[in-house]
């Protein structure tokens, strides 16, 4: 299913938010200033008062799932995710991850070079055909060829997301309606020690300033700070995770740039690193050939002739304009229908001014929950495109 990215899916709406987040003076880059429409305000968290809003409340625990009963709870598995598979693809991944789990990886392969062949061999009959009365017929065939591996290949990405999810032992936030029950909106258990373990010292500090910059939250924090009620509207609620989950992308895309240019002193890196231009990721890789970091691998070997190291949030302020977007928009369509589809199963429908009560804590939990996705999101979309020729965004 296409989603309409166009009106529903902004994605430079989102980058803008994320890179308010950003240390200045990146976050007044022309290229992203005065792409958010709508901007929001967060001191706290402020609602806005435009009109009168019916109030959605919302609860969710640990384990179970919803009923009539006041002791039902919002169910986490890894059955319960937002979006299901739409392909068999997909649905055998799925099947894989749950039953058989040390041949997954094999299993994603398997079924990438298949679609390859299935995509292939329709283009093959396309040639063929070309001049002949079925040419129209198989113009056709492959379209629709075209249509089905494209959506398979965003099941593909989503299994190996939540691959990396079940790594570190947290399971996506289901449906949003699924949590809806008398009280307040809590996600319990948090994990937010689990989904800070994948990022460093430096990204948690720029990751923590996300937090502050777009839901208020701040380290210094009490327990009773974190759990105290506030209220936000379901559509802002989805804006900021959908923001945090490009955010995530944008962080993982640019560290592994910043750790390339900080590791090599041949004279090609040193043209690039005093250009003040930084080539895009993908024409740095070429550059340097360097195959170890598909899927989240780092370098294994660092130049020790190189003793400048600079620090990721002053490395990012040097970055040209058309870098920083470079970096904050995912390389491939699959990838941004993938975040619309998994923004739209998780809130579903945002046209109303529902306004949701819920704590900060919950709230941390959606922002540290999607800024990992969208970390996730780029290992796989790296993975996938070294077998499959994902579609240039």
């Amino acid at each position: 299913m296409e989603y309409p990215l166009t009106s529903s899916f902004n994605v430079n709406k989102h980058l803008a938010i994320a890179s308010y987040s950003l240390p200045s003076p990146v976050k007044n880059h022309p290229r992203l200033n005065g792409r958010l429409h709508n901007r929001f305000t967060f001191s706290g968290l402020s609602v806005e008062k435009r009109r009168r809003s019916a109030v959605l409340v919302a609860s969710a625990s640990n384990n179970g799932g919803f009923s009539s009963g006041g002791s039902s709870y919002c169910e986490f598995s890894s059955l319960n995710t937002p979006i299901e598979p739409a392909t068999p693809a997909g649905r055998f991944l799925s099947s894989v991850l749950l039953n058989e789990r040390k041949s997954f990886h094999d299993a994603v392969a398997d079924t990438l070079e298949k679609l390859v062949a299935e995509l292939d061999e329709a283009y093959a009959r396309r040639s063929l055909t070309a001049d002949s009365s079925e040419a129209h017929l198989h113009r056709r065939i492959a379209e629709l060829k075209k249509r089905e591996c494209k959506t398979a290949v965003e099941d593909v990405m989503y299994m190996l997301i939540l691959y990396k999810f079940t790594e570190i032992k947290v399971y996506l936030i289901p449906k949003l309606s699924m949590c809806i029950y008398n009280g307040r909106l809590e996600i319990l258990p948090s994990k937010d020690w689990e989904l800070e373990s994948i990022h460093n010292s430096e990204i948690l500090e720029m990751i923590r300033t996300h937090l502050t910059s777009v839901i208020g939250w701040k380290p210094d924090f009490s327990v009773t700070d974190n759990w105290a009620t506030t209220k936000i509207k379901r559509l802002n609620l989805r804006h900021i995770y959908t923001s945090s989950i490009l955010f995530g992308y944008f962080l993982k895309s640019a560290t592994l740039r910043h750790q390339l240019e900080m590791s090599f002193t041949d004279p090609i890196d040193d043209m690039v690193l005093n250009s003040g231009n930084h080539l895009p990721l993908p024409e740095f890789y070429s550059l340097r050939r360097n195959k170890n970091l598909v899927f989240g691998q780092p370098p294994n070997t660092i130049s020790t002739c190189k003793k400048k190291q600079e620090k990721l949030s002053s490395y990012l302020m040097g970055f040209a304009p058309d870098s920083l977007v470079k970096c904050g928009e995912p390389n491939s369509k699959e990838a941004i229908n993938l975040i619309a589809r998994h923004s739209f199963g998780l809130f579903g429908d945002v046209d109303s001014d529902d306004v949701i009560l819920t704590s900060f804590a919950t709230l941390k939990r959606f922002v540290l929950e999607a800024v990992a996705f969208g970390s996730f999101l780029w290992d796989a979309e790296e993975y996938v495109k070294t077998v499959y020729n994902l579609e240039e965004n």
